[in-house]
């Protein structure tokens, strides 16, 4: 049986930029490098970027606990902002400088390599943020380049910096999109929402990180290869920065995790169940548009959705509560949420668990996903291949009332895209 075909934008993007990145290569090598100490201080500070890169951050699609957002998405702000204050150079210490579009290609991408032979030899996904980097790197460059070393530029004065933020900006609104392309194309994610969160996520260390490569480029250009270790020690900061959040929200994800797993382990819920609702629960908000905060709530809420059982002196046969008189129901949800509230956990996450048994019209979004998700992967366990199916009809004749005829539609949508492959074992 062959491998399926990749995405044909996610062919595309990486064509573009592997073509992009040969051309430039060939050419850099073909001329050589001008200015070679500058060539050599822009790009280590671009591959100690890339080294310093958060371990925990990544997005992999799956049944897992990962990293998504904002804090996903530019892990390593000081990486990209030598890229873009080397493509936005014009001059360096007072002189003009002429490395042009090409040289800042190569010298970005072999930084870059460079910098993620480690994540490489981890096993880590690293070819989309080079395939970005790349190409902002080069439109940066195709911006401000031949335009500069056409003397368009002189004479500008307070102009010249406003140019460079307007450049960068634009070169931020690419990335963007691109990010936000590769994820749609991946993982199937609906396209706007997507690119909603990445334009959040610009509008913080996307921020930053244009607003330090423009002031690199200005600097360099007064005072010489000086200047970046100066105005590069905030972002680097920055940067060990977000390895710590990256490794505190990872061990909080796992501790929520763990504590989900104590209905499991006392024998109250089958193997494996929270983790199977967190991970569909996700995908189905991810369908319906929820944002990245909204869908931490989700999780958290789906994986902790059954914690009101601990109290029951009786367990549920199998931890089927879908089958449980309405009372029975809301009587485990609001236990649930009294034992959420007393972990620490957001009262979000808590409201959530409180309301899985309230009525569906009256339910906030995320409840009406994890009660959806819930009562789909108690009907499909031990169903059979025929269950998937038999189970998403019977949620459809419950949306009467029962269940949300939005939140269903989404399921099938997302079991469709993975032809109703939802693990049903433990």
């Amino acid at each position: 049986m062959s491998a399926p075909r990749p995405p044909f934008l996610l062919t595309l993007v990486h064509a573009c930029a592997a073509l992009l990145a040969a051309g430039c290569l060939l050419d850099t090598l073909r001329s050589g490098l001008e200015a070679r100490g500058t060539a050599i201080a822009f790009g280590a500070l671009v591959t100690l970027g890339e080294l310093t890169l958060p371990r925990a951050l990544g997005s992999a699609r799956g049944g897992g606990i990962r990293m998504t957002g904002a804090e996903g998405r530019e892990a390593a702000p000081l990486g990209a902002a030598a890229a873009l204050a080397y493509a936005l150079l014009g001059e360096m210490g007072g002189e003009p400088t002429r490395h042009g579009v090409a040289q800042v290609v190569a010298v970005v991408l072999a930084a870059s390599l460079l910098g993620t032979v480690p994540h490489i030899a981890r096993g880590r996904p690293v070819l989309d943020r080079l395939a970005r980097r790349v190409l902002t790197a080069g439109f940066a460059a195709v911006c401000f380049q031949p335009l500069y070393n056409q003397g368009t530029f002189h004479g500008w004065g307070t102009a010249y910096a406003l140019l460079l933020l307007a450049i960068l900006a634009l070169t931020a609104l690419c990335d963007a999109l691109l990010t936000a392309a590769l994820a749609h194309s991946r993982t199937r994610w609906p396209f706007g929402p997507v690119l909603r969160d990445e334009l959040r996520a610009t509008l913080g260390i996307g921020s930053a990180v244009c607003a330090t490569g423009a002031v690199m480029a200005l600097a360099v250009a007064v005072v010489g290869l000086w200047a970046l270790p100066v105005f590069s020690l905030p972002l680097l900061l920055t940067q060990m920065s977000l390895r710590r959040y990256a490794a505190v929200r990872a061990t909080y994800r796992q501790t929520i995790a763990s504590l989900a797993r104590a209905t499991e382990i006392a024998g109250y819920t089958p193997a494996g169940h929270a983790r199977r609702v967190a991970a569909l629960s996700r995908e189905v908000g991810r369908d319906l548009g929820l944002s990245e905060a909204e869908l931490t709530v989700l999780e958290y809420a789906a994986l902790m959705h059954d914690i009101g059982q601990l109290s029951l002196v009786d367990p549920v046969p199998a931890g089927a509560t879908a089958v449980l008189p309405v009372e029975e129901q809301r009587r485990i949800a609001l236990l649930g949420g009294a034992v959420v509230r007393q972990t620490g956990v957001s009262p979000q996450v808590a409201t959530v668990v409180e309301r899985l048994a309230d009525p569906c019209p009256e339910q906030p979004v995320a409840a009406r996903i994890v009660r959806a998700v819930n009562a789909y992967e108690e009907k499909t366990r031990d169903a059979g291949p025929g269950g998937p199916l038999k189970a998403l009809e019977e949620l459809r004749l419950g949306t009467a009332g029962e269940y949300a005829p939005e939140v269903v539609g989404s399921l099938a949508r997302v079991l469709s895209r993975d032809s109703l492959g939802m693990p049903v074992g433990g």
